[in-house]
């Protein structure tokens, strides 16, 4: 005769454990199936049965049924696999976080993998994973610009607060404009999309000039209000002003940039004609 199978009895709490990690649908495969296989053994089933159950081989019913038995819940993990020791030590590696963040190669801007793989004498792909680890990207850079306005705090203060609550009775527009939009055309006409065959274009384009967009954005709606000009000068942005008060019947809060055609006297007498 075989041995006999280990009995399994589970406490409440393991239970809801162990048929909670059966369905959770974020469980991998692996141990969503020993959860079943304990509670199978719970409920009395026979390994024989259990391996039809859970589509698995007697050998891994047998083991994970025993190992539950000795070591409960924690008995259903991986083991941690052996690997090859750590070859660089916590110096190494900090010297190669410092190098990385305050010196530059030799007639270069930054550090790449290659160049500081060969100043330290690793592999580039050490220094790879050195370099993800620290969340370091010596080849990206982004641009900032501190204000010097001494009423910069005010200023954000009154328009994030006209974003986060605009007022009930008035109409809060962001407006600017896109200048030299090119007008372009292809030389020759599209050739629609075929069956077995994408649609084609001519490499080659005809510019019929550029264009000025002027756009107002209803921060409350979404909704755009925009007018093309052939110039963006402040008579063109004076125009634009103009059709922005023919289309709003409430208060205005306009929220634009210092681009000196904002900024003109034509500009400031407009507005000062207007205190709504």
């Amino acid at each position: 005769m075989g041995k006999a199978a280990v009995g399994i009895d589970l406490t409440e709490l393991e239970r809801r454990e162990l048929e909670s990690l059966a369905r959770a649908q974020k469980t991998g495969q692996a141990l969503a199936r020993r959860a079943r296989i304990v509670l199978a053994a719970a409920s009395g089933l026979e390994n024989k049965a259990i391996c039809t159950a859970v589509n698995a081989d007697a050998n891994t019913v047998s083991k994970w049924r025993r190992r539950f038995a000795e070591r409960r819940l924690d008995g259903l993990l991986d083991e941690p696999r052996p690997g090859a020791p750590r070859t660089i030590g916590d110096d190494e590696i900090a010297e190669t976080i410092r190098l990385t963040l305050e010196t530059r190669p030799p007639g270069a801007t930054h550090w790449s993998l290659r160049s500081m793989a060969e100043a330290v004498g690793y592999a580039p792909s050490t220094i790879h994973r050195i370099w993800q680890a620290f969340g370091l990207q010596p080849h990206r850079s982004e641009t900032f610009k501190l204000s010097t306005d001494p009423l910069f705090v005010e200023k954000v203060r009154d328009i994030v607060g006209l974003y986060l609550s605009p007022p009930d009775r008035a109409l809060v527009l962001c407006v600017d404009e896109k200048s030299q939009i090119q007008a372009l055309d292809r030389t020759q006409p599209l050739l629609p999309m075929r069956p077995g065959q994408i649609e084609r274009r001519s490499h080659d384009y005809t510019c019929h000039g550029t264009t000025s967009l002027f756009a107002a954005l209803d921060i409350a709606t979404g909704a755009v209000l925009g007018r093309c000009y052939p110039k963006h000068r402040s008579s063109e942005f004076r125009k634009f002003l103009d059709q922005i008060e023919a289309n709003a019947d409430l208060d205005v809060h306009l929220v634009i940039d210092n681009y000196a055609t904002h900024k003109t006297k034509p500009i400031r007498d407009w507005l000062a004609k207007r205190p709504r």
